[in-house]
């Protein structure tokens, strides 16, 4: 038997308990905001605290700990067109990567990776 869960789709609200929410609230001590509260078998997310783990994480915790990888979902869009919701979807996980992205660091790898590859490749002084 699933618990219920709140599903809340307030605009300003960043993340929601889904129906797939299982109830093992593992949520709730992996958010680093304490936005997620328990009461019983019941989950909601207080939309004044979530941040989508911006300040501190690559990805929401929240999601991350979820055993169904399905027990919290971005909002969804009050546009009911299917393409609306794709290109903001879209937008904002481009707007996301962005911010977390370290390019400096993989062009480093690269360079370093690419020396050795180049050393590797040359022909060894055999005497």
């Amino acid at each position: 038997m699933r618990p219920s869960c709140i599903l809340s789709l307030l605009s300003a609200m960043t993340y929601a308990i889904t129906p797939h929410c299982i109830g093992c609230q593992r949520c709730v001590s992996a958010c680093p905001t304490v936005a997620i509260q328990g009461i019983g078998t019941q989950l909601s997310i207080d939309e004044s605290l979530c941040n989508q783990c911006n300040d501190s994480f690559g990805v929401p915790q929240c999601w991350a700990i979820c055993p169904t990888n399905n027990g919290c979902v971005e909002t969804i869009t009050t546009s009911t067109d299917y393409w609306d919701n794709w290109f903001a979807t879209y937008t904002r996980v481009i707007q996301r990567l962005e911010k977390t992205s370290r390019p400096k660091y993989w062009h480093t790898w690269f360079d370093r990776y690419a020396q050795a590859l180049a050393q590797l490749q040359q022909p060894s002084a055999i005497s």
